[in-house]
């Protein structure tokens, strides 16, 4: 369950998960937010088998 409260920010193109983590952190910088701030960011895999 998702706390009252928590922004969620949904991916708008898939991802290539081999970037790992810090390509992920690089991504969630790039588009202007700061990974630490409590929100949830959700990625997907480009055939959207795998969400993270």
């Amino acid at each position: 369950m998702i706390p009252a409260g928590v922004k969620v920010l949904l991916a708008s193109h898939p991802v290539d998960f081999r970037k790992g983590p810090d390509g992920l952190l690089a991504l969630v910088r790039d588009a202007g937010s700061d990974p630490f701030n409590g929100s949830l960011y959700v990625f997907r895999a480009k055939r959207a088998q795998f969400v993270s």
